[in-house]
């Protein structure tokens, strides 16, 4: 198991750090060409600024990394992008890329999501690892069975045990798992809580970026839903999702769609009593759903059977 250490920009981290309610944040790479694959979600990432401010300056847990056109990372993430606007990403993706961003243009970008961020006060910043070097421009994994990386893991959980920073002054593997256990034991893996932003992403990616219903791929066009609404229990988690058009994801909400537990699609009778229209969707009455194979992202059968029950209007 190892934590990785990731450079950062000054102002995303001083932008972010004063967010007081933050629970995911996207640590984007601007190129966004290279799948960041150095850490197994749950583990540790940690904010190291440039240089010559040398500190680890707070860190998060890994979730997932995706390749998102520059605006849906917008749209998805907002200011927890570290930036305070889509022209203010645009230009310092731009000044990354060293040149102009059009903003005609929806280039890609890497992101790196991050569940229950924290963020250091400036007396309780880490000097950076004893071996790191000036010209690390991405950042640098350690192992945490070794000196520096578990140092490194002794300095953060020290920070947090003194004084956690941030969401509700929990500690870190309380706020990934919900319990208070092990609170500043051995390193080990924790099961991020995700936030909005990332269950949308985990829930696009696991149904290949395809609705559901249609098999539509233009990106713009789809959304990740709750089948069970988180407002009324339901989780952040991709069982709890469907990636579906924007059209069939606004019936789906009110109850003009269901997907019944052997995934096949109900379309109801009232929308023609309420609209006096609906030929396009009946004619996807009882088409059979695509779901990704994935042990643990299809859907759930409890949520299928609650949104039957609950928001269906058969």
């Amino acid at each position: 198991m190892k934590l990785w250490v990731g450079v950062t920009d000054g102002d995303w981290y001083e932008l972010l750090a004063s967010q007081p309610t933050l629970e995911e944040v996207n640590f984007w790479q601007p190129g966004g060409g290279q799948e960041f694959k150095a850490l197994a979600p749950g583990a540790l990432f940690l904010f190291k600024l440039h240089s010559p401010r040398n500190f680890v300056v707070g860190g998060g847990v890994f979730a997932h990394w995706s390749r998102l056109p520059l605006s849906l990372a917008w749209e998805t993430f907002g200011i927890a992008n570290g930036a305070t606007s889509l022209s203010e990403m645009r230009r310092r993706v731009g000044k990354y890329r060293r040149g102009a961003t059009d903003d005609r243009e929806d280039s890609p970008i890497g992101c790196i999501l991050l569940e229950q961020p924290f963020f250091f006060p400036r007396d309780r910043w880490i000097p950076a690892p004893a071996d790191w070097k000036p010209n690390i421009v991405q950042g640098k994994g350690y192992a945490l069975d070794s000196i520096l990386g578990r140092r490194l893991w002794e300095d953060v959980r020290d920070r947090l045990e003194r004084a956690p920073p941030a969401l509700g002054e929990r500690p870190l593997d309380e706020r990934a798992t919900g319990e208070p256990v092990a609170r500043f034991g051995e390193p080990t893996l924790v099961r991020p809580r995700l936030g909005q932003g990332t269950f949308r992403v985990l829930v696009t990616d696991a149904y290949e970026r395809r609705c559901a219903i249609t098999r539509e791929r233009t990106l713009p066009a789809l959304e990740a839903g709750h089948i069970r609404p988180y407002s009324e229990q339901g989780e952040h988690a991709v069982s709890n999702g469907l990636l579906l058009r924007r059209d069939l994801h606004a019936l789906f909400d009110r109850g003009y769609l269901t997907v019944t537990p052997e995934l096949r699609l109900a379309v109801s009778r009232r929308i023609r009593q309420d609209f006096e229209n609906g030929r396009d969707y009946y004619a996807l009455d009882g088409r059979e759903v695509w779901v990704p194979s994935q042990l643990g992202a299809k859907p759930d059968p409890r949520h299928l059977a609650w949104h039957n029950e609950n928001r269906y209007l058969a």
